[in-house]
């Protein structure tokens, strides 16, 4: 039933499984996979979130106090994974084209662009993963490893800056 799992061990680490992990695999494979598939609905990712937990057991081999410690172990390791694949496709989540939008003109705004280039290397990052990537403040701030007071103030301060700049290249106001 397993046997992609045994293909990427014999794929990407030479050769088969460690006994450790055929014995895990044969306890609870199908509990992580059901616990994957329960988060992501869908069963190619969770096999990649079965595959992601057994690396972690190698990586880490944790010592277990007792099967049922082994079993909360594997289980909250594949629901963090899950977690993280869910984030991780939300971020790189695409709309579908509407017909609306292809006959409509839009606007160019690469002088924009052009004029956050010109900011200091702190408030570009911020402008661009505020407007661009589409990231709240509270995610920038765990991103850049900074308070989320500063990363509104940076935005604050960028939208000023952006203003005088684009005031005097474009004659805005």
């Amino acid at each position: 039933m397993f046997r992609f799992v045994f293909r990427f061990f014999s794929l990407f680490c030479g050769g088969p499984p460690p006994e450790s992990v055929v014995e895990v695999m044969d306890k609870h494979g199908d509990r992580i996979l059901r616990v994957a598939y329960s988060y992501l609905h869908n069963m190619e990712d969770a096999e990649d979130i079965l595959q992601d937990t057994l690396i972690k057991y190698m990586q880490s081999s944790p010592d277990f106090s007792g099967p049922e410690h082994e079993k909360a172990w594997l289980i909250t390791v594949a629901s963090n994974l899950s977690k993280n694949k869910i984030k991780y496709n939300k971020v790189r989540e695409a709309d579908e084209l509407s017909e609306e939008l292809v006959g409509r003109e839009e606007q160019d705004l690469a002088f924009v662009w052009e004029a956050v280039k010109q900011l200091p290397v702190k408030y570009r990052e911020v402008v661009h993963l505020f407007y661009q990537e589409g990231y709240s403040t509270g995610e920038i701030s765990k991103i850049l490893d900074r308070k989320e007071a500063t990363v509104r103030s940076d935005l604050l301060r960028a939208r000023t800056q952006l203003k005088n700049i684009l005031k005097e290249a474009y004659d805005f106001e």
